[in-house]
């Protein structure tokens, strides 16, 4: 009886850690500002089915109210946390050993707040994969993506490429923990669709990818053991649009990655799932020290108080 009990209590106390250590992308900013206009995914779990709806936007997930406008060229910044309404760096944003890559991707869509991912062309415009660590002895103490994240209290910047044509886009940032990717099946992706109106005067209007299709469970990025040496590491899906960028795993927090602070997230959603919400709210930014840590965190998502 013993027995039983103690081996229930270590599979519950192991399933409550995962759990923790899943995460979601949440919030994003615009030149230093919160803004509101996520698709919020309706819990932390991983999508693992490459070949599901579900690896365009998350699952559950449905368009909101509200877009968020931004100019060509401008930097937005990523937002992830493990848990709704937790945004302080003390926490890893994504814990458990979940290394692996970040990529950005964008798609082209005539209403941001109706379009359905699953049927958009992507293009990639971001990548912080994965750098080899000298002083390492395998791929777990390499550099990786979700490293920077940790390390930047969840932020991560990404360029809009200056040249896209005006219009609406949704913008996809997505997370790939590759702890137990050695088996078939076992990436897990984590992903928030953002609902974006791009101004400017570019007209490049650059080739994309499906989603699911993209993607495919044999992808040597996708079903890797990063437990053993690594010489190399190829991310999945295609190359960085050439007006896109990447950034070098293990380089330093840098402009809004290092000074947004919580005190500028928005006070309204967009909302999450199904449900509606306002337009795009921006409040005044507040900026910290680089290497501080944010307080006095504003309810960016309501909604998420139910997850």
């Amino acid at each position: 009886m013993k027995s039983t009990l103690y081996t229930t209590a270590v599979a519950v106390a192991f399933s409550v850690t995962k759990v923790a250590a899943h995460a979601t992308f949440q919030d994003l900013w615009i030149n230093g500002y919160g803004a509101s206009c996520a698709r919020l995914p309706l819990s932390n779990s991983p999508v693992q089915d490459v070949t599901s709806k579900d690896i365009a936007c998350n699952a559950g997930t449905s368009p909101v109210s509200g877009k968020c406008s931004v100019a060509a060229g401008t930097t937005v910044t990523v937002e992830m946390h493990q848990q709704p309404r937790d945004r302080s760096c003390s926490n890893e944003a994504i814990g458990g050993d979940h290394h692996g890559p970040v990529q950005v991707y964008m798609a082209s869509v005539s209403d941001a707040a109706s379009a359905d991912g699953s049927t958009a062309s992507w293009f990639k415009i971001f990548a912080d994969t994965w750098a080899s660590n000298p002083s390492g002895s395998n791929g777990d103490a390499d550099f990786w993506g979700t490293k920077d994240l940790n390390a930047c209290c969840g932020l991560m910047n990404v360029k809009i490429p200056s040249d896209i044509a005006p219009g609406d886009y949704l913008l996809r940032a997505e997370a790939l923990a590759l702890h137990s990717a050695g088996s078939p099946g076992q990436g897990q992706f984590y992903m928030t669709c953002y609902q974006l109106t791009v101004t400017g005067s570019g007209t490049a209007k650059p080739a994309g990818v499906a989603l699911p299709g993209a993607y495919a469970a044999s992808d040597p990025g996708i079903l890797v053991n990063i437990h053993a040496p690594m010489s190399t590491y190829i991310a999945p899906g295609p190359t960085v649009y050439s007006s896109g960028s990447t950034r070098s795993a293990g380089g330093a927090c840098a402009a809004c990655e290092s000074t947004c602070a919580v005190g500028s997230s928005p006070t309204t959603s967009a909302g999450s799932g199904g449900g509606s919400g306002p337009s795009t709210t921006l409040s005044t930014a507040t900026t910290t020290g680089s290497g501080s840590t944010p307080t006095g965190c504003t309810v960016a998502f309501p909604e998420a108080a139910k997850l």
